[in-house]
């Protein structure tokens, strides 16, 4: 195994967490394939430099917090990024219930504020309820949050 090639996958690593995937493609992007390959994955997740499970707890709590996405498009892209069904468990852990509720009852506060020059109000609440499904949020719960509005 080249020491330079673990050298730089440790540090592409090290600047922000990555799934097996990623690290698999930069690997071949640098033409190092097969078992060589899986060589430096282990040695990765042996320094603890790769961990997937921890990596589904950063980029689920962020997308929530950072980008208020929800449940549904947080799932879609762990599953993209080709995570086991255990590592979506623990990252979708992250998202606290009730924070989850509040945020999403704030988006679509703020959603139907901007879309108050809209006379009829079943079509304003349909406008905000896409909105906030496209986001990643459950349609029953968006639904149930509008009839409370």
């Amino acid at each position: 195994m080249d020491k330079n090639i673990l050298l730089k996958a440790c540090n592409y690593c090290a600047y922000q967490e990555r799934t097996h995937d990623e690290v698999r493609q930069r690997l071949k992007d640098w033409n190092i394939y097969g078992d060589e390959a899986e060589e430096i994955i282990s040695e990765l997740i042996t320094e603890n430099f790769l961990n997937e499970e921890r990596f589904a707890k950063i980029y689920a709590g962020s997308k929530f917090r950072v980008k208020k996405w929800g449940r549904n498009k947080i799932l879609q892209e762990l599953k993209r990024r080709k995570l086991s069904d255990y590592c979506i468990k623990k990252g979708l852990e992250e998202i606290d219930e009730e924070e989850y509720f509040l945020v999403l009852q704030a988006l679509l506060h703020k959603k139907l504020h901007s879309l108050r020059a809209e006379p009829n109000e079943f079509i304003r609440n349909k406008k905000a309820a896409d909105y906030a499904m496209r986001k990643g949020f459950e349609g029953d719960l968006v639904w149930e949050i509008l009839k409370g509005i």
